[in-house]
């Protein structure tokens, strides 16, 4: 049997070209299913991350399937499949992209955007292709058997190396699964890496129920699939009890345009400073329980979840001030003193998101000030967006100047420093830094008893990318198994529990100030201590077997 799988029969050979279309067609499905498994322009709806058990099917099948490891092409052909699958996942998850460069970039056509989300599409769809072609090398080397162990190693192996080399580690697999309270029960050990893991394996166990040559084979993998992927799915509708929380925070919401010119002078900016102290010393604010919906607010509301209060427990444990294009400068005396003022009146530590500056120059920045109003230290933004903050190889990309109306040659921070108010410590990161947990993980480790995501949602407007952001954010929670204060300049401003939970949401696309409870939490779970440990470890197995397959002697001849 072995011996069949690894010299496919000459039948298979004749008949291998006419295998290719069906098979590029089935691998551009599993594009389509892998964009479904994320949120849509909303919320991820409850039947979505079922189809992360499946989507990868069509792929492993076009990648792996007898008539398709005959063709004496198979290598390439394999890696085209799955290359041209990589770029169309990225066309349909990230078209947010090309929406931003319409919208924001400077005297921008469309044909320019559509070019700048197909260039990113094809560089990061590059994984997807090495994925396609190691995995064939396998097939033809080894058998169907040993391809399909391979799968879901050499899929992790690879999120870790987008991660690492690129940078953009956005929406890998795992994330569909954040409201899975078994599944993400893998991520403060493994993080994201283990539940991608698991969910490429029970993949390759349904790939392996429609491949393998024998009946029982067959059988045995899609029976015990279904079982898997039944009783694992179940954790999207366990809900244990509430987190204990031991605080609360306000969390600002200003709403500012991205487009506009938000300088504060004269009664503009003390009618701006006026209402964040007024705002500051709020106990209740209307709120949606979990996610933003559709139904109006009201704080004396008695509709269960339409009214988040402090429980008479003042003053708050935080004040927070998003990410947003304002007049605040870390070097203004007016600013100092408007956050000062802010601290006063809360009687509560504030951190605000603004423009740092020091002779090395201008940083994307977080300004954190004690209760009694002094300045306790900043943290600068260590990284940053590429085309959005700063130019790589500006000397290549000279015309990349112009892409954003408000494209600055920022600085990147150094210290993943944590700020300290009493007895408890904040860690606080910007934007989508969220989506680098390994980086993350470096605050808690730090000693931050909670974690705070100051961000602007604002450039990607009512696109899948806010919803998509937050799923990230959550899973960072549940790695660090902290509370994180997540406050936008125009939504989701949320509060997340350590299990990844939306407790209370304010809502999107308004002035809005949101008091929500936390808690603090001391432990460290093994992935904050050890980091992306499982997923090297899945690199390091690809990385021996690759050895063992290219010095080992084959029994076929190598297509």
């Amino acid at each position: 049997m072995a011996s069949a799988l690894r010299t496919p029969s000459p039948h298979a050979a004749r008949s291998g070209g006419s295998a290719v279309w069906p098979s590029l067609l089935l691998a551009l499905v599993t594009s389509v299913l892998l964009d479904f498994c994320f949120p849509l322009a909303g919320p991820q709806r409850a039947w979505q991350p079922l189809l992360a058990w499946i989507a990868l099917i069509p792929l492993l099948w076009a990648l792996l399937h007898e008539r398709a490891a005959a063709h004496p092409r198979y290598l390439r052909r394999a890696a085209l499949a799955a290359y041209l699958c990589g770029v169309l996942w990225y066309v349909l998850n990230c078209y947010w992209i090309y929406r931003t460069m319409l919208l924001y970039g400077v005297n921008f056509p469309p044909i320019a955007a559509a070019g700048i989300l197909l260039l990113f599409s094809a560089i990061l769809g590059l994984y997807f292709g090495l994925f396609g072609l190691i995995l064939a090398f396998f097939r033809r080397r080894f058998g169907l058997g040993p391809a399909l162990i391979l799968a879901p190693f050499l899929w992790t192996a690879l999120d870790l190396a987008a991660a690492r080399i690129t940078s953009v580690p956005w929406d890998q697999l795992g994330y569909s699964q954040i409201d899975n309270l078994w599944l993400t029960r893998l991520a403060p050990i493994a993080g994201v890496y283990g539940i991608t893991f698991v969910l490429v394996a029970l993949n390759a166990l349904f790939a392996a129920a429609l491949l393998a040559p024998a009946r029982r084979a067959r059988i045995a993998a899609g029976a015990t699939g279904i079982v898997l992927a039944f009783v694992l799915s179940c954790g999207d509708f366990v809900s244990p009890p509430p987190s204990p929380t031991s605080a609360y925070a306000v969390l600002l919401q200003p709403n500012n345009n991205v487009e506009s010119d938000q300088s504060w002078h004269g009664p503009r900016w003390n009618g701006s400073v006026a209402w964040l102290i007024q705002q500051s010393q709020l106990t209740c604010s209307p709120a949606f329980a979990g996610m933003p919906g559709a139904p109006p607010l009201s704080a004396a509301s008695s509709r269960p979840g339409w009214a988040s209060c402090a429980q008479n427990s003042p003053p708050p444990g935080v004040v927070l001030w998003p990410e947003t294009y304002s007049w605040f400068a870390s070097n203004d005396p007016q600013t100092l003193a408007a956050m000062s003022a802010l601290a006063h009146a809360a009687h509560a530590p504030v951190i605000a998101g603004m423009l740092g500056f020091d002779p090395n120059g201008v940083y994307n920045s977080a300004l954190f000030v004690r209760a009694n109003g002094s300045v306790a230290g900043r943290y600068d933004k260590i990284h940053l967006v590429p085309f959005g903050e700063y130019v790589p190889y500006e000397q290549l990309f000279f015309f990349a100047k112009t892409l954003t109306h408000q494209l600055s040659h920022l600085r990147p921070g150094t210290q993943r420093n944590v700020f300290h108010a009493g007895t408890h410590t904040f860690g606080t990161f910007i934007c989508y830094e969220s989506i680098f947990g390994n980086e993350i993980r470096q605050f808690t480790r730090n000693g931050a008893q909670v974690l705070v995501n100051l961000s602007d949602d604002g450039w990607y407007g009512d696109t899948s990318a806010p919803w998509q952001h937050l799923d990230m954010t959550r899973m960072r929670a549940v790695e660090n198994h902290r509370w994180l204060l997540l406050d936008t300049n125009n939504g989701v401003t949320t509060v997340i529990d350590p299990r990844g939970r939306v407790t209370v949401s304010a809502p999107r696309h308004t002035l809005a100030t949101l008091v929500a409870r936390y808690g603090y939490d001391s432990t460290l779970t093994f992935y904050t201590r050890h980091g992306g440990l499982f997923a090297y470890a899945c690199s390091l197995i690809v990385t021996l077997a690759l050895a063992f397959a290219l010095l080992r002697k084959p029994k076929a001849r190598s297509l």
